[in-house]
């Protein structure tokens, strides 16, 4: 009896384990996203739905985090349309599973270092703004950052790449 005890105790503590190792793969906190703070140049590329082609411009990114926050602000700049340019306000959930409204699917490290998070919101996408499933795929590192968007309209099967804005270090701030 006494050994069934033990055993039935150890698989229990064994499945706790399993199992809140689970759930941390889907979160994430500020401390991904700190790594950020700073200066970034690189591109966008993204999907033309009119001429069905990609497009690709410069693309320049400020990010502050606000005091000791869970909220992140993007300067987006863009030097040949400035037009463009706009300020995002990033807000990771205090609980660390959501990015704004977007639910994290998946968190994990990659081989080489970088941080991979995988977000998904319902929303709408398209000329003629179709219902969607949005995924978002940030990938982080202390020297390059890529944000990426994915569309897949209610009732395909097909992932389209919309856009993915991808940059380099400048400078830490």
């Amino acid at each position: 009896m006494m050994k069934l005890k033990i055993t039935l105790s150890i698989i229990i503590v064994l499945l706790n384990i399993i199992l809140s190792n689970a759930q941390e793969k889907n979160k994430t906190s500020a401390s991904d996203f700190k790594l950020l703070v700073g200066n970034w140049q690189g591109t966008l590329t993204y999907l033309d739905y009119s001429s069905g082609k990609p497009y690709t411009m410069s693309a320049e990114l400020e990010i502050k985090r606000l005091d000791k926050t869970n909220k992140f602000i993007f300067l987006n700049i863009y030097p040949k349309e400035p037009s463009a340019n706009s300020v995002d306000t990033l807000t990771i959930s205090s609980n660390g599973e959501y990015i704004d409204n977007e639910l994290i699917k998946l968190r994990k490290k990659l081989e080489n270092g970088e941080i991979e998070i995988i977000t998904e919101k319902p929303g709408k996408d398209g000329n003629d703004n179709k219902p969607a499933i949005l995924r978002y795929t940030y990938t982080i590192s202390k020297t390059a950052f890529k944000k990426r968007k994915d569309v897949q309209f209610i009732g395909e099967t097909k992932w389209i790449n919309r856009h993915e804005y991808s940059y380099k270090l400048k400078s830490k701030s």
